[in-house]
């Protein structure tokens, strides 16, 4: 599905990006993880052509996406902020974005998945962060692409909309998508991922299973098993 081969970015002096490589294959759910500054939302937009690396070269199916823009029709991306014009009504912000993609559309059953019906006539200024986020959520999934992005999905969700999402998750995973994810809540990629990629400073310093990863560093859990690859070995 994603190939990524010897991926060098770099902003002024800072390198964020280091000869990375990458395989991703299709179908399932891949989660990317790393501290602040790691190098995950460079190489997110990378893959979305929104950065554009210095050196390396990312094919999806093969093709190479550089100088190409078309692929990005068969992705649906969830940012980790979406800004949207606050007048805007969130049934005119739906329709506005079916306008721009031109492609076949599920928006009714995901309003109401997430319980959002209510909303439909009010203006995105007025509503809470958490019913934004499910309003950024209904226009992802929305769309049936192959590939979709999400940066952050659970941002301000409350647990039953976090339940909901994990749902929603798992059923496009098993109409064989792929679905790459970032996230700080550990316990959230536990349950959904089927592999985990860690960055630290631009290199990936573990790809595999959560059971690989667990095993490997003799933790419990993911969140005790990414504090032990985060952690230097103390010098005697």
């Amino acid at each position: 599905m994603i190939n990524i081969e010897s991926l060098y970015k770099k902003f002024g002096k800072n390198e964020v990006l280091i000869g990375l490589d990458l395989q991703i294959e299709s179908g399932g759910i891949f989660a990317v993880l790393g501290p602040n500054g790691s190098g995950k939302t460079t190489l997110i937009k990378s893959i979305l052509g929104m950065v554009v690396p210095n050196e390396g070269d990312i094919s999806i199916d093969g093709r190479s996406i550089k100088n190409k823009w078309k692929y990005r029709e068969d992705i649906s991306y969830l940012p980790q902020i979406a800004n949207f014009p606050g007048n805007l009504k969130v049934e005119e912000l739906i329709r506005m974005i079916k306008d721009l993609r031109q492609n076949p559309s599920d928006e009714q059953q995901l309003v109401r998945h997430f319980g959002l019906e209510p909303f439909l006539d009010k203006k995105l200024a007025t509503l809470s962060g958490g019913t934004k986020q499910k309003v950024n959520i209904v226009l992802t999934f929305m769309f049936d692409n192959p590939l979709i992005i999400l940066d952050e999905p659970t941002t301000g969700l409350d647990p039953m909309a976090l339940i909901r999402l994990k749902k929603l998750i798992e059923a496009e995973k098993n109409k064989g998508k792929t679905i790459l994810v970032t996230s700080h809540i550990m316990q959230f990629v536990e349950e959904i991922a089927d592999e985990i990629v860690y960055l630290l400073e631009g290199k990936i310093y573990f790809k595999g299973s959560v059971p690989a990863l667990k095993e490997q560093t003799g933790q419990k859990t993911v969140e005790q098993a990414i504090a032990a690859i985060a952690t230097p070995p103390a010098h005697a």
